[in-house]
Order: C-alpha cells, then sequence, then structure tokens
C-alpha cells in the first residue's frame, strides 16, 4: 500500500523512478567531489612540511653540555614564529628562546616581525629541570626551609618538588593566608609524602 501511494505521488508530479535516481546520483557524485576537493586542500606538500620542521636537531656534546651541531647560523623570521618555537626548531627547547634573545640584543622579545634576521647562536641546550632549577636556587632536602630574601612559594615548591604548582601543599601546610606574602626568617614546613 506504501508503495502505491508512492507511486501516485510520483506520477502526480511527473517524475518517473528513473528520473529521481538520476537526480540522487548527481547529488552523491557532487558530495563526493567536494569532498575529495576539500582533502587534497588540506594535504600540505612535501615542500611545505620542510619548511615548517626546518630539519631536525643534531646534538653533540661540548664540554660536557649538549649544543646543537649546525650553529650558529641566521634566520629570517616568517610570519606567525616566536621565540619559543624558533628555539624549540633549532635547539630541541623552546627554553632557549633566551639564548636567541640575548644573542640578537632584543628589548622586547615577544616583539619579532616578519623578514627580520636573528643570529641562532651555538648554545648549549636548556632542559626544563635544568632551567628551573638554575633560576630559582639549590633543590631543598630538608622537611623545613628558611625563607630568604626575594623568594616565592613557586620557587620554593620547584626547589623542593621539582614542580611549582605544589605551592599549594606549602601554603596549606602552613597555613599561609596569603601566597603572595612570605617573610625572609619565616620557617615553612615542607610536607614529604
Amino acid at each position: 500500500m506504501e508503495n502505491n501511494r508512492l507511486k501516485r505521488l510520483l506520477k502526480s508530479i511527473k517524475l518517473n523512478e528513473s528520473t529521481i535516481s538520476m537526480i540522487l546520483g548527481a547529488l552523491v557524485i557532487i558530495v563526493v567531489g567536494v569532498l575529495i576537493f576539500n582533502y587534497f586542500r588540506s594535504v600540505e606538500t612535501p615542500k611545505e612540511q620542510e619548511e615548517i620542521k626546518l630539519g631536525e636537531v643534531k646534538l653533540v656534546e661540548e664540554e660536557g653540555k649538549l649544543v646543537p651541531e649546525a650553529l650558529p647560523k641566521t634566520y629570517q623570521v616568517k610570519t606567525g614564529d616566536d621565540l619559543w618555537q624558533i628555539a624549540e626548531d633549532f635547539y630541541g627547547s623552546g627554553y632557549n628562546w633566551v639564548s636567541i634573545a640575548q644573542e640578537n640584543n632584543l628589548n622586547n622579545p615577544n616583539m619579532i616581525y616578519p623578514d627580520q634576521k636573528l643570529i641562532i647562536p651555538r648554545a648549549a641546550v636548556i632542559q626544563p629541570e635544568a632551567a628551573e632549577m638554575t633560576v630559582f636556587g639549590p633543590v631543598i632536602e630538608s622537611g623545613q626551609y628558611v625563607v630568604e630574601k626575594g623568594d616565592h612559594l613557586w620557587g620554593i615548591a620547584v626547589r623542593a618538588y621539582g614542580d611549582g604548582y605544589q605551592w599549594t601543599a606549602i601554603a596549606q601546610a602552613n597555613e599561609i593566608a596569603n601566597p603572595d606574602i612570605i617573610n625572609p626568617g619565616d620557617i615553612l614546613t615542607l610536607p614529604r609524602k
């Protein structure tokens, strides 16, 4: 009964099954064509991929430190570049943005411009753990710490736990109401698990 209704409807609008099949087939071909076009438009060419990678970083040991073999070099800034990404490309570590900024006497490292030429110096690769430890001081291994001038909970947590986010544990253990205010001479308990 349902089939008969459909046939009557098609006869009333003067379409037969072959016409409808052709219309549906054309729609399928158009949809597939659009999908294929979008796929190939989004695929990068090998040359584009090569430019983004800038090559793999090969490290050599010099005086007990790892240094990229192909440096120093001059690099021309591209649109969208930032020092962190450039440092990752040349050193394998974004933390070396400091090396690039210092070598090029950049007053504001956040302001680099397309076509600007930067000298990428030959410098030791800065590892995240090493960078935090040298910035904040020596490792704290005891369960207590006497606050020194210039200390803050983040730096103390990095030195004590290797994780700055543990500052909350220190604040809670010492019932610190305002974590931005610690005074030289304060004795902090550093909870150990």
